[in-house]
């Protein structure tokens, strides 16, 4: 089977989602760098390292079958001549679920390569619960931040 050459990081990513709809595991990896040192993080997971183990991931969770809707919001994109890095939302509608689930922020990172762009890393997070917002006690400064 001949692999998809994907002229844009943007091209990449489409295919990406349109294979996890699909639950098609060939078109999955068809759209990852054959490269050892890929990475792939989903939602509450661990850091898988190299090809083999991200197939096997997807394997696991395409085994459902089509069906799966993931839309994608606030692509924020940045690209350089070899590589780039888009930022997203995902809301997944699963069957049988009366409601969707997301968002999750992800970061997809791609890497232009002899064959067109291919994905390297791809790290899915839930969104973190949106908060009211409050109102510092007097004399106290913003929150400091942790990371």
């Amino acid at each position: 089977m001949n692999s998809p050459i994907y002229p844009t990081s943007t091209d990449c990513e489409d295919a990406f989602y349109r294979a996890f709809e699909k639950a098609d595991l060939a078109a999955m990896m068809a759209v990852w760098a054959e490269d050892d040192e890929v990475a792939c993080i989903h939602p509450g997971g661990p850091r898988l390292r190299g090809l083999e183990s991200v197939r096997e991931s997807w394997r696991g969770i395409l085994a459902g079958g089509p069906g799966l809707r993931v839309d994608i919001s606030h692509r924020v994109i940045t690209t350089t001549l070899q590589t780039a890095i888009h930022t997203l939302h995902e809301t997944l509608a699963i069957p049988g679920e009366p409601r969707t689930r997301g968002p999750i922020i992800a970061t997809n990172v791609y890497l232009r390569t002899e064959r067109g762009w291919r994905m390297v890393l791809h790290h899915a997070s839930p969104a973190p619960a949106e908060r009211a917002p409050t109102t510092p006690a007097r004399g106290a400064g913003p929150a400091p931040l942790l990371h």
